[in-house]
């Protein structure tokens, strides 16, 4: 603001002093002693400079001018707060470690190079894999852990809940609506999924525990795989013939049998190595294309359209094409085989397998489902119905 004129040229014009700080107010200028005592200089000093002496700042603390600030004040400052960053990362990587410790047993997913050879299977998946776990909690506790065979552990562990919710809703309802003839074929079909998936999730979830339990469990999966396939099978059969006796038994009897004998090659040692991969997946696709036999039996003495319409024929062949699809991919490695490293977590092709497996499964269900709903709607068996004779 400008001044007066007036006020600017009388140099015997006294301004008014500012007041002083509250703080001051507690000295008093009236004492006839010129100077503080020590105790209360210091005290003035601790409310004057609070920040400056706590923070340790302050040199010459004997010094009349309240000592002198440290010039390196920034420096100081970085320093302090590049220790407060450490501290706060130190106590966050504990964290981290105290939960491993308690929930993961305190292990690190590993490269494949690094795995013993009982758990080298897939080249193909470079890193993310699971170390030896010699106990079953940690293997249980891994479920909840990202590494390469989640995705293998939480596809068929959630079709296998999605069937057993299917399947206690189907044979809980009324024997009015369905008869219990019907819940038994339907029950058969429902236990070999349940077996099947479960038997697959749990060899995924232990299979890192030990070589003698991996191989256990790898002959349960397989085994889980051949009875998938015998209970597909059978309401098929049981409904497509369900009036032909003769070829219906014939039928069960040599999928019982072909049954039988992939679960004895599956318990075979070295049946579960990866070298044996292709085997593996030729007995259980060949199990599955002896289907072809009885659908060809029917086409011929059925009929097209009859195949078609009332016997879920086109359903049949999307679950073998699904089913096929899936071996495919298994035995191929693909896509990892074609992008080494970049699959390891997501998307490789042991997963893909899985998805189409529950995919086959669920398409079966439905046509089979079809199936008995057209066959019961047709009543007792007619005349031109009648059993197929055969000559033996």
């Amino acid at each position: 603001m400008d001044l007066p004129a007036d006020i600017l040229s009388n140099s015997d014009v006294t301004l008014p002093e500012p007041p002083l700080p509250e703080i001051f107010d507690e000295l008093s200028f009236s004492d006839s002693s010129e100077f503080l005592e020590a105790d209360e200089e210091i005290s003035l000093r601790k409310r004057l400079f609070p920040q400056i002496l706590h923070g340790g700042l302050v040199q010459g603390g004997d010094s009349d001018d309240f000592g002198s600030l440290d010039m390196s004040l920034p420096a100081r400052a970085a320093e302090q707060a590049e220790n407060i960053v450490r501290k706060v990362l130190e106590e966050a990587e504990n964290a981290e470690q105290l939960v491993r410790k308690i929930w993961g047993g305190a292990w690190k997913v590993c490269h494949f190079s690094h795995l013993p050879k009982w758990l080298q299977d897939n080249d193909f998946l470079h890193k993310g894999h699971r170390p030896p776990l010699r106990s079953f909690s940690a293997c249980f506790r891994s479920i909840f852990r990202i590494h390469t065979e989640t995705g293998n552990i939480w596809t068929h562990l959630l079709g296998c809940l999605l069937f057993v919710g299917i399947a206690a809703y189907f044979l809980s309802r009324p024997s009015v609506l369905i008869p219990w003839e019907e819940k038994a074929v339907f029950a058969t079909f429902f236990a070999s999924a349940i077996i099947c998936l479960g038997t697959s999730s749990m060899f995924h979830t232990v299979s890192c525990h030990s070589e003698h339990i991996g191989r256990l469990f790898s002959k349960l999966d397989y085994c889980g795989i051949a009875v998938l396939i015998i209970g597909s099978f059978v309401p098929w059969l049981y409904y497509g013939f369900y009036c032909d006796y003769q070829p219906k038994v014939f039928y069960f009897v040599l999928v019982s049998v072909l049954g039988a004998a992939s679960i004895i090659v599956s318990m075979w040692d070295k049946f579960s190595e990866p070298q044996f991969r292709w085997l593996r997946a030729g007995v259980f696709a060949g199990f599955g294309l002896s289907g072809v036999i009885p659908a060809v039996h029917y086409l011929i003495v059925k009929g097209f359209f009859q195949a078609v319409y009332h016997a879920s024929f086109g359903w049949l062949c999307l679950m073998g094409a699904l089913y096929l699809l899936g071996a495919g991919f298994y035995a191929l490695r693909v896509p990892e085989r074609f992008f080494p490293g970049k699959c390891d977590i997501w998307f490789h092709s042991h997963q893909i397998f899985h998805v189409l497996v529950i995919a086959a499964a669920f398409v079966h269900y439905h046509g089979i489902s079809e199936m008995a709903i057209y066959r019961l709607s047709m009543g007792t068996c007619s005349a031109e119905d009648a059993p197929v004779d055969f000559e033996y």
